[in-house]
């Protein structure tokens, strides 16, 4: 049998967060609205993407996006699931780091190939 996998990685904003709140094991959790927005190629033409999706926080991930800024851009990195009596899937953060903006990259040493 093989093992199924289930990771995504998602640069997004974070457009909506909800107040912090505790599992009943104690954990802090935080629910929130991210957005993506790129290009990617499909079927030879560029699409223009446009994604808003819940997501969900907890442990010290919840504590640190809570202090985030609105709008800040970040690479996240988790899983999808759906609630036990939920309709739609939720991303589920299990870590996530700063975007690099474009200008930021400029002033990065270029990697060798």
């Amino acid at each position: 049998m093989n093992e199924a996998t289930n990771r995504l990685i998602l640069t997004a904003s974070v457009v909506e967060r909800d107040a912090m709140r505790y599992t009943p094991a104690g954990l802090p959790a935080l629910n929130l609205q991210l957005e993506h927005a790129s290009s990617v190629q499909e079927a030879g033409q560029v699409r223009q993407i446009k994604a808003v999706m819940k997501a969900v926080a907890l442990g010290t991930n919840a504590e640190r996006l809570a202090s985030t800024a609105a709008g800040s851009v970040w690479r996240f990195t988790g899983f999808l699931a759906t609630p036990r009596n939920g309709k739609h899937v939720v991303f589920h953060i299990q870590e996530f780091l700063p975007e690099p903006t474009p200008l930021s990259q400029q002033d990065m040493p270029a990697q060798p190939v």
